[in-house]
C-alpha cells in the first residue's frame, strides 16, 4: 500500500507541470506521478526525433525535473479509480491512497477503422511512447514511399521530417486546405507552396477508401480510383481525449469524450482535477467545447489545477482556450492564436482586419532576413483583438505569444498600435515598421 496527499496519472507535459505546481504551492504535500512509460517524450519534438534528431534518447524530458522538487516517481499502470475509498489500483504497486487526485492521461492516436486495411502492417500512428518510436523510426527508415493521413500539424511536420531523409512523401488530407483549422486560406496557401516545393505531394479534398496490401501495406486507394505506392503509411488524422479510466470510476464526460470540468480544472468528483488532453476545452470567445489538444494549453492547465489543487488560489484564471499554435515548416515559421477570419465570421462577429507585410530585421539586406506576413483580426466596434496569424522568420514564435496574451487580456487595436518594443536590427523589425503595431494601424483605418 502506498499513500500520497496528490496523486497525478500521467508524465507527459500536463502530468508533470500539475505535479510541479502542486508541489512548489503545497511544499509540506507528498505528491507522486504515476506513469506507464520508462522514459518521458518531450510532445512536439515528436516528429523531429525522424528527420533532424535521428535518435528517440534526445527527445527525452529528464526525470530530474520531478526528483529534484522532491516528487516521487512510479512507473505502473492504473488500471481503476476508486472513489469512495480515494485510492487507485495499479497492476503492479497495488493500491495508491491519496487525498487529492489529478488525472493527466493524455490522448490517443485516431485509427480509421473504417477504412479496409487500417489493421496492416507498416501503417503506423504516432504515439508518445519512446519504444514505439523506435518502431516506426526503423519502418520510415527502411522505406521509400510514405503516405501521410492528415494535414493537420502533426501530419505536415512528420512530411517534411520523413522527405528530409530523401523519403518520397504525400500528405492526403479531406479538407480543401491543410492546417485549416488554425489558418486562414492565404497562409495555407503559403504552407502549401513550401512543401510542395521541396517535393512533397499534396492531395487536398481527397479521402483514403482503402489500404491495400497482403500483411504489409503496399498502396493507399483514393476515392478517385488512384493508387498511390506505400511502403508505410503515417496516420495523423488527431487524437482523442483517454479517459477510459475516468468514464469507468464515474466521472462526467461531454458528449466529445473529454473530462467535464469547471474553470478550476475540477471534476464532478471535488477531490479529482482533470488537466490537458483528456480534460474539456472551451473556446476563449465563445465557451463552446473546442477539441485543441496541445501540450501549452496542457501546461497553463496544470498551473491552474497544481496551484488549486487543496485551495482555490488561482481565481478564474482559466478563461478558455485561446488556441495558440505555431510551427516551422523548412525555413518560414507559421503562427496563429485565437479566432480565424472564417472561424470569427460564422460565429457572428463584425470584424475588421489588419495586415502588414515588412523584413525582420532591419535594415532588409542583412543576411538571413525574412518578410513577416502578418494577419490581426478585430471587433470593429470594441477594437478588441481576436485572433492573429503570423509567416515569416524565428520570431514569430515569440510574436504569437504577445497576441496570445493580448487575446486574453481584451487588448484593443489602438493599445497594440501604441504599445512598446525594443527593437535591434539584428533581432526585430524596425520600429517605424513593427509588425503587431503595423498591422494593428492597418485595422484601425479600417475602423
Amino acid at each position: 500500500m502506498i499513500e500520497t496527499d496528490v496523486l497525478v496519472i500521467g508524465g507527459s507535459a500536463g502530468g508533470i507541470l500539475t505535479a510541479l505546481s502542486a508541489k512548489k504551492t503545497y511544499r509540506d504535500k507528498k505528491v507522486t506521478v504515476v506513469r506507464m512509460t520508462e522514459k518521458v517524450m518531450v510532445p512536439c519534438g515528436i516528429p523531429y526525433i525522424f528527420g533532424t534528431l535521428k535518435d528517440t534518447s534526445k527527445n527525452v524530458i529528464a526525470d530530474t525535473m520531478l526528483t529534484n522538487a522532491g516528487i516521487d516517481i512510479i512507473i505502473d499502470e492504473v488500471v481503476s479509480i476508486d472513489r469512495e475509498n480515494k485510492k487507485v489500483n495499479a497492476k503492479k504497486s497495488g493500491e495508491i491512497y491519496y487525498k487529492k487526485l489529478i488525472l493527466a492521461t493524455g490522448s490517443l492516436p485516431i485509427v480509421p477503422t473504417f477504412i479496409p486495411g487500417h489493421d496492416l502492417e507498416n501503417v503506423l500512428t504516432i504515439k508518445k511512447d519512446e519504444e514505439y518510436l523506435k518502431f516506426v523510426q526503423q519502418k520510415i527508415n527502411e522505406a521509400q514511399d510514405v503516405v501521410v493521413i492528415g494535414g493537420g500539424f502533426i501530419g505536415v511536420e512528420m512530411a517534411e521530417q520523413v522527405q528530409l531523409l530523401g523519403k518520397n512523401v504525400t500528405i492526403i488530407e479531406v479538407a480543401d486546405k491543410l492546417l485549416w483549422q488554425a489558418f486562414d486560406p492565404e497562409y495555407s496557401d503559403m504552407a502549401e507552396a513550401t512543401l510542395k516545393e521541396h517535393g512533397i505531394t499534396i492531395k487536398t479534398n481527397t479521402k483514403v477508401t482503402k489500404l491495400i496490401g497482403d500483411t504489409k501495406v503496399k498502396e493507399v486507394e483514393l476515392h478517385t480510383g488512384e493508387r498511390i505506392k506505400a511502403d508505410v503509411v503515417i496516420l495523423a488524422m488527431g487524437v482523442k481525449p483517454n479517459t477510459k479510466l475516468a468514464e469507468e470510476a464515474g466521472i462526467k464526460l461531454n458528449e466529445k469524450g473529454a473530462i467535464v470540468v469547471d474553470e478550476y480544472m475540477r471534476t464532478n468528483d471535488p477531490d479529482i482535477f482533470a488537466v490537458g488532453d483528456c480534460a474539456e476545452k472551451k473556446c476563449f470567445f465563445t465557451r463552446k467545447n473546442v477539441p485543441i489538444l496541445l501540450a501549452s494549453t496542457a501546461a497553463n492547465e496544470a498551473k491552474i489545477a497544481g496551484v488549486n489543487v487543496f485551495q482555490l488560489r488561482l481565481v478564474r484564471e482559466n478563461k478558455g482556450t485561446i488556441s495558440a499554435f505555431s510551427t516551422k515548416i523548412y525555413n518560414t515559421a507559421f503562427a496563429a492564436a485565437g479566432l480565424t477570419e472564417r472561424q470569427a465570421k460564422a460565429e457572428g462577429f463584425d470584424i475588421v482586419v489588419g495586415k502588414f507585410n515588412t523584413m525582420d530585421k532591419h535594415p532588409g539586406t542583412l543576411p538571413n532576413a525574412k518578410n513577416v506576413n502578418i494577419k490581426l483580426i478585430f471587433s470593429r466596434y470594441s477594437g478588441v483583438i481576436l485572433g492573429a496569424q503570423i509567416a515569416g522568420g524565428e520570431n514569430v514564435g515569440e510574436m504569437i505569444n504577445i497576441l496570445s496574451l493580448a487575446i486574453q487580456k481584451g487588448t484593443t487595436a489602438s493599445e497594440l498600435n501604441t504599445f512598446q518594443v525594443a527593437t535591434h536590427p539584428l533581432l526585430t523589425s524596425s520600429p517605424v515598421s513593427y509588425p503587431i503595431n503595423s498591422a494593428a494601424l492597418d485595422a484601425m483605418s479600417k475602423i
